[in-house]
């Protein structure tokens, strides 16, 4: 069974940026939004190629990584 990519890096897609796999929407977009304040509804609605399913998956892998990483306190 091949899973279906989340994420997509290619040279010829904005220079390897990594996009939500089948758009040409950065996933750093997202981050960018949800750090200004924004709602992942406002996301949604400013980019309908991004599915809300497609942003929530990135967003439990992404907390799943940051989660399985050790790190020092931070003081």
């Amino acid at each position: 069974m091949q899973k279906t990519p989340l994420i997509r890096r290619s040279d010829e897609i904005l220079g390897g940026t990594p996009v939500f796999a089948g758009t040409r929407v950065p996933v750093r977009t997202l981050f960018d939004y949800l750090e200004e304040g924004d709602t992942l509804e406002e996301f949604l609605d400013d980019f309908p190629a991004v599915s809300r399913e497609h942003a929530v998956k990135v967003l439990q892998i992404t907390k799943e990584t940051m989660l399985s990483q050790e790190y020092e306190s931070i003081a």
